[in-house]
């Protein structure tokens, strides 16, 4: 049975503000530059979307 990880990180307002600008600009061009092959693409697009998302929650979320 494989778990599902949870993740918890600290880091400073700047820190957040910077990564949630970068996943704002970050496009799957980008990841698939990255990646070995399309679908881990679309899952590092999947994760990075998730962490925006959760920057956003916590009031990180750049315009």
């Amino acid at each position: 049975m494989q778990r599902t990880p949870v993740i918890t990180v600290i880091l400073s307002t700047q820190m957040a503000w910077a990564y949630a600008q970068f996943l704002k600009r970050v496009g799957l061009d980008d990841y698939k530059s990255l990646a070995v092959d399309v679908q881990e693409a679309y899952e590092m697009r999947a994760a990075g979307e998730a962490i925006r998302e959760e920057l956003a929650r916590a009031g990180y979320a750049p315009r």
